[in-house]
């Protein structure tokens, strides 16, 4: 933790000429983030006609019925194995925020789903016990997972490398942040069998799942892949680390701390 000791006090008036030249560097950060959703929108569409099948809790369902009536469609790829005992529990940290916005998106023409490859009976359990409104589907059976680079085979991860983010990276958790940035490298750091045994798996099969997030676009009966984005590119999309980066510790991560909202000591 950060002491008074560790850090520099000043004045009212060397606070504010420290936070108004902070300021135009967040502006310009806001502008730039204004530049890069224009360009994410920009982004070509890619046509999809392979049909694939999901589990509801209204029972089977296509892709396309995954819109319910709306053009534009958001998916979490939740971190679920069909061999988990309980969700990953970075990824439930995420959807903790899902039930408060989901409403917001549904009434902009936009709908917002997780899809993971565990069972439906296992999802709406998990569900019941944190809480959650939002509509979760089990893409078990289908090709979706694998296709969208968020899920692995035994004989890809036996392989040493996959295709994740963009690239080939290594089947160890350090392979692809030993040369990046710090907050990399702290993920790095942790020990993933704590995470795995937070799902009731060892590590292999937990790192068999992998999080990210994919957007799709129905315009005249045709689904279009418009972007996906992986590992710290969900970031944004955290609540919970865009108020950690404000607080005056920041994100003060030395270890594996998060844990699921009904898990904490009080």
């Amino acid at each position: 933790m950060t002491s008074l000791k560790d850090h520099k006090i000043g004045t009212r008036e060397e606070w504010l000429a420290a936070r108004l030249e902070l300021l135009k560097a967040e502006k310009e950060l806001t502008r730039r983030s204004d530049e890069l959703a224009q360009w994410r929108q920009r982004l070509p569409w890619v046509r999809i006609d392979k049909e694939y099948r999901f589990e509801t809790d209204e029972g089977m369902a296509s892709l396309a019925d995954l819109f319910r009536g709306r053009s534009q469609l958001l998916i979490y790829h939740f971190m679920f194995g069909p061999e988990y005992t309980g969700g990953c529990p970075a990824c439930s940290a995420i959807a903790d925020g899902f039930n408060g916005f989901a409403v917001h998106l549904e009434n902009h023409d936009v709908a917002m789903i997780a899809v993971s490859r565990a069972p439906i009976a296992a999802l709406q359990a998990y569900k019941r016990r944190l809480g959650w409104t939002f509509t979760w589907a089990s893409s078990l059976n289908s090709d979706f997972n694998y296709d969208f680079n968020i899920s692995f085979t035994e004989e890809q991860q036996r392989s040493g490398s996959i295709d994740y983010n963009y690239n080939t990276v290594g089947t160890t958790l350090d392979s692809e942040a030993s040369s990046k940035g710090r907050q990399d490298r702290i993920r790095a750091s942790l020990d993933p069998g704590e995470f795995a045994a937070m799902t009731g798996t060892d590590v292999p099969t937990y790192t068999r799942e992998a999080p990210g997030m994919s957007s799709f676009a129905l315009s005249d009966g045709i689904i279009y892949h418009t972007y996906s984005t992986y590992a710290r590119g969900l970031d944004l999309l955290w609540g919970m680390y865009q108020w950690l980066d404000r607080a005056p510790n920041g994100r003060n991560e030395t270890g594996l701390w998060l844990r699921r909202h009904d898990e904490y000591v009080s």
